[in-house]
């Protein structure tokens, strides 16, 4: 079978070592066993290099990541990992029973949607001085959410006792809640899980803390 260049090369990752949304598509690639080039970029530096007409063109909502692989030009970390997750071998990030795949959509949506984006650079920018009470109150709020809900559905992992894309998108937001200040202990659940994942080697390996543009200063 004929298979083109641009499905042999290797996928690259335009993201910043500090986003989630970049964050969770290293450790989709870690655990499928993906090599990948990274093309880091500043968020802050240069007033944001992702506000670059050059950036631009390839992400048009002036957002990381963006991964460019098998010719196309892909925006949204969701995205990103279902195409791989679709596209290559490896541990399976979506379960094969409905009801869990379901349910694995169900707590992407609430962190990818009811939190994370309320706490992102773009917005608390917008807020001011009241920016760490903001980001606290809607983490806070998405994880009163998010508790009860992996209550019901955790096993070893958010979803049973399998890896998945819940996984994923969980670590990155106990980071970022971490970060802002947030008391992660008062949600047992969301703690143990993010304890558990990050003895994992995929989600060591991409972790914030060793990426190629992760300050020297924070780097273990």
């Amino acid at each position: 079978m004929h298979l083109s260049f641009a499905c042999l090369a290797k996928p690259v990752l335009h993201g910043y070592f500090r986003s989630s949304c970049s964050w969770r598509v290293r450790i989709a690639f870690a655990l499928k066993g993906i090599e990948y080039d990274q093309v880091p970029v500043h968020l802050i530096k240069d007033g944001g290099q992702q506000l670059t007409d050059q950036y631009k063109a390839l992400n048009p909502m002036q957002q990381v990541p963006a991964v460019q692989i098998d010719g196309i030009t892909l925006s949204q970390s969701l995205a990103v990992i279902q195409y791989i997750e679709e596209t290559r071998p490896g541990p399976r990030l979506l379960p094969a029973d409905p009801k869990k795949r379901a349910q694995v959509r169900m707590i992407c949506d609430l962190i990818a949607s009811g939190i994370q984006p309320l706490q992102n650079l773009h917005v608390i920018q917008k807020i001011g001085a009241e920016k760490v009470q903001w980001a606290q109150h809607f983490i806070q709020r998405g994880f009163q959410a998010l508790e009860p809900i992996l209550k019901e559905t955790a096993g070893k992992y958010c979803v049973g006792d399998e890896i998945s894309m819940a996984d994923i998108c969980l670590v990155p937001q106990v980071y970022n809640a971490e970060r802002f200040k947030v008391d992660v202990g008062q949600y047992p659940t969301i703690k143990r899980l993010n304890e558990t994942l990050l003895e994992i080697e995929a989600f060591k390996v991409s972790h914030p803390s060793c990426q190629p543009d992760t300050p020297a200063d924070i780097q273990p």
